[in-house]
């Protein structure tokens, strides 16, 4: 690989990350929890099945679900602290 390529490709890389953290950052913490665990189930779910599309899909619905359920335990624990007093 030249050294031109390797810029190019470092720059496209700096692009699309930068309009990524731009698309989440109006986004609610359950949007943000709920879409960071359907990306790392699907790529999980692709892994492991070798990159077909229907355990792919399957691993972005769990992903979402567990990053719903993270969500909720994590605001349960917030307002929990915040406003009750053991």
């Amino acid at each position: 690989m030249s050294i031109r390529a390797v810029k190019s490709l470092g720059l496209a890389a700096f692009l699309v990350v930068g309009l990524l953290i731009q698309g989440c950052s109006n986004m609610s913490t359950t949007d943000r929890r709920i879409g960071t665990g359907a990306g790392i189930g699907a790529v999980t779910g692709a892994l492991i099945s070798g990159g077909r599309p229907g355990a792919t899909a399957a691993g972005a619905v769990i992903g979402a679900g567990a990053g719903y359920v993270y969500d909720r335990e994590k605001k349960k624990r917030y307002y929990r602290g915040r406003y009750y007093r053991y």
